[in-house]
């Protein structure tokens, strides 16, 4: 039973590194990138998604607040490695302005996903 176990909370990490390497190869890609606000769209969604993702694969062994400290310092970090990423491909910069909408992102994901399961926590113990 403990191996499933163990198996069961690696794949939870599973949706979060997929959506790892599909905003990886997205910065990947020589050029400009998206015009203005496309690019703050792209920002605010794909990291709102692994913020998420992370807290979903977090929150199965911590409490759904530690787990949203967790995400969000995963997610900024990575937005950070990805804006360091961009600095090597031909065509794109680093921005400080992307890597904090990131960050800003990835915090309300997990606090709206934190709150919503609290919420849902108490109601059913409400009706116990």
């Amino acid at each position: 039973m403990a191996d499933r176990k163990w198996i069961l909370s690696w794949a939870r990490w599973l949706p979060a590194t997929a959506w790892m390497a599909v905003i990886f190869a997205s910065s990947s890609i020589p050029g400009a990138g998206l015009p203005g606000r496309f690019s703050v769209l792209w920002h605010t969604g794909s990291y709102a998604v692994l913020g998420a993702a992370v807290w979903w694969a977090a929150s199965n062994a911590r409490s759904p607040w530690k787990a949203v400290a967790f995400a969000v310092v995963f997610a900024s970090l990575y937005g950070l490695s990805d804006e360091f990423h961009q600095h090597f491909v031909p065509g794109r910069t680093p921005d400080p302005v992307d890597w904090a909408v990131d960050t800003v992102s990835a915090a309300v994901a997990t606090v709206a996903l934190a709150a919503a399961r609290t919420v849902r926590a108490s109601r059913v113990r409400i009706h116990e």
